[in-house]
């Protein structure tokens, strides 16, 4: 007799198909009939796409008396039943068929679970669906994890003897691709760690620090998202290996990047929430792109093991993209923390709140705290803001005193910080020192272990720095460089410079719009005179990536053309509680996000 696990959905689900008797009871989904000893089974099947990813398909069965019929049979026919139907199968599940994903939240999918409403498998198989649907036109993802249902199925065993495993229980969320996830490919958005794309599988065995904390807590992992080669060269979120991702608010404005494809999953409700990495906006840009809150903590905050690094000395962070606030924080409880995989976590102890960040959310937070506005003396480029963006951020301005808030008009003017921006000094070996930390983490799996393995597998040269007179062998760690100390004399003065302004206004933040124009339009033509890669008029970064502090956008309004305009909320270093809190007064007073309306029509 087949065995069943009872559910509060009534079924036991897993993603592969039954090629054993064992098998069979956990390849496919048992329904007691109301006419024992009869059960109606459903198998899923893993169907391999020309584009390699996985599609997941429902089959059902029937009714089968397992007491008379040998499952060696019933494997049997299922798996002639998806070789023969394959190309036939609906888009659509047995499961998952009425849950309305669209803007889910954290709290939607919990309440669903303690009614029992649906289970992890319907809501994941709801994603699933979804992004089948139009996942081809909007080209989020660049894999898909061929165990998200199985790990529902778990979780959802789990939830009916002990409740939820931790605060994101069964909840769908995706990762961008230079974060590793153990057993998938990661490429980070380059060709040259694809062999789809004729370069090298890059597979790690481990989960980066930040997914196995997701895990940890319950998360579902449905997917990597696309991101631009190697994090750099960003808005337009276009990569060697999957392509170009498209905004769903406006296809002919650029996504934000290079966290674009995080930001577009997110935004077209692919998943309930995301990981992004930022360098020099990489999270706040796509965030501002696509009305949604993003959170670039503090560094240190967040560990970046298992990372593939821009800048992994220095700036590097992960952080979380999600439609709510709530929901933001809520990711931050998870990821943030110290670990002796990533020492410069240990500066964050006794930083994060004791209730975790989703517990200081207040909407009366800005009643009685005093920002500082942009202005000139802040930067000298993207200034004067667009007239339109103006109009917006004076709005903005006006609610934000309505609420009880203090404004100072540009504070930075006249403190010369601009100038000293100016001098930030290069690390010229801090590249290819952190790409080789990081593959020394791979162990066996790494591509390669030395510089000169790196420089033959992408086909460029990097500097190692000089001892006794002659180049290294291998590129020196930053520290150990005159420049490396000269940046960080330098982040130390600038640092300094800022902590001295909000002190000299008492200013408890700044209340920036994010970028100083509207979104603007894709442009691949490289022979067009208005052809530039980083074309986001980031207001924020790169300047708050160099002093280390964090930042956290939240949608305040909408252009004409559909397009968000999305405040940027600054503070000093670990201020992530107000930040946060600010954003969640901001985000309820207003209620401005919404979404997207998906198209389904052949890229244009």
């Amino acid at each position: 007799m087949l065995k069943s696990s009872r559910l509060p959905g009534g079924f036991v689900d897993w993603t592969v198909l039954p090629t054993t008797q064992q098998d069979m009871t956990r390849t496919c989904s048992i329904t007691a009939s109301s006419n024992p000893p009869f059960q109606q089974v459903v198998c899923l099947a893993r169907i391999a796409l020309p584009t390699k990813r996985l599609t997941h398909r429902f089959i059902k069965v029937g009714r089968i008396a397992f007491d008379k019929v040998s499952l060696w049979v019933v494997a049997a026919a299922v798996s002639v039943a998806v070789t023969l139907f394959a190309p036939f199968l609906s888009n659509g599940s047995i499961y998952g068929q009425d849950v309305n994903v669209t803007e889910m939240t954290v709290a939607d999918i919990q309440l669903g679970y303690e009614s029992g409403s649906f289970t992890a498998v319907e809501v994941t198989e709801a994603f699933l669906a979804r992004i089948r649907e139009f996942e081809p036109y909007y080209n989020a993802f660049i894999s898909m994890n061929p165990d998200a249902l199985a790990t529902a199925a778990e979780l959802d065993d789990i939830y009916a003897i002990q409740g939820p495993v931790g605060l994101l229980h069964g909840v769908p969320v995706v990762i961008k691709d230079n974060i590793d996830f153990g057993g998938l490919v990661t490429t980070a958005g380059w060709e040259g760690f694809s062999s789809e794309t004729g370069g090298v599988d890059m597979v790690p065995d481990d989960d980066a620090a930040v997914v196995m904390r997701l895990r940890n807590a319950g998360a579902i992992i449905l997917g990597k998202t696309n991101l631009p080669d190697f994090a750099g060269h960003g808005t337009r979120t276009t990569s060697s290996v999957a392509g170009r991702t498209i905004n769903p608010y406006n296809v002919d404005k650029v996504p934000g990047g290079s966290s674009g494809g995080t930001a577009t999953a997110v935004n077209a409700s692919f998943a309930v929430l995301g990981l992004g990495t930022e360098t020099g906006g990489s999270i706040q840009n796509p965030s501002s792109a696509q009305a949604l809150v993003g959170v670039k903590p503090t560094y240190g905050l967040v560990p970046n093991e298992g990372v593939v690094p821009l800048s992994g000395t220095y700036v590097d962070v992960v952080g979380p993209m999600a439609r709510s606030v709530r929901d933001a924080a809520l990711t931050l409880d998870v990821i943030a923390g110290t670990t002796t995989e990533d020492l410069a976590t240990f500066s964050s102890v006794g930083r994060i709140p004791d209730g975790g960040y989703q517990s200081v959310l207040d909407e009366s937070s800005l009643n009685g705290a005093r920002f500082g506005l942009v202005g000139t003396g802040w930067r000298d480029d993207y200034l004067p803001l667009d007239p339109v963006t103006e109009e917006h951020y004076q709005n903005a301005v006006e609610a934000l005193k309505g609420l009880g808030a203090e404004v100072v008009e540009d504070p930075f003017q006249g403190s010369g910080f601009v100038d000293l921006y100016d001098e930030r000094p290069s690390v010229p070996t801090q590249g290819a020192h952190d790409m080789l930390v990081y593959m020394r983490g791979l162990g066996v799996n790494a591509p390669f272990n030395s510089i000169q393995g790196w420089e033959e597998l992408s086909g460029r040269e990097y500097t190692r720095g000089r001892r006794g007179g002659r180049e290294a062998p291998a590129p020196a760690r930053p520290s150990a460089t005159e420049a490396g100390d000269a940046y960080q004399a330098w982040r130390y003065e600038i640092r300094t410079l800022f902590r001295d302004v909000l002190e000299e206004h008492e200013l408890d933040g700044l209340f920036f719009p994010q970028s100083g124009v509207p979104s603007r339009p894709v442009v691949e033509d490289p022979e067009r005179p208005d052809y530039n890669p980083n074309n986001w008029a980031e207001i924020p970064s790169n300047i708050i990536n160099d002093i280390g502090v964090p930042t956290v956008t939240v949608p305040y309004s909408f252009f004409d053309d559909g397009t968000p305009f999305v405040l940027a909320l600054i503070g000093d270093m670990w201020s992530e509680s107000d930040l946060l809190s600010w954003a969640y007064a901001i985000e309820q007073a207003t209620r401005a996000r919404k979404a997207p309306i998906l198209e389904t029509a052949p890229r244009r």
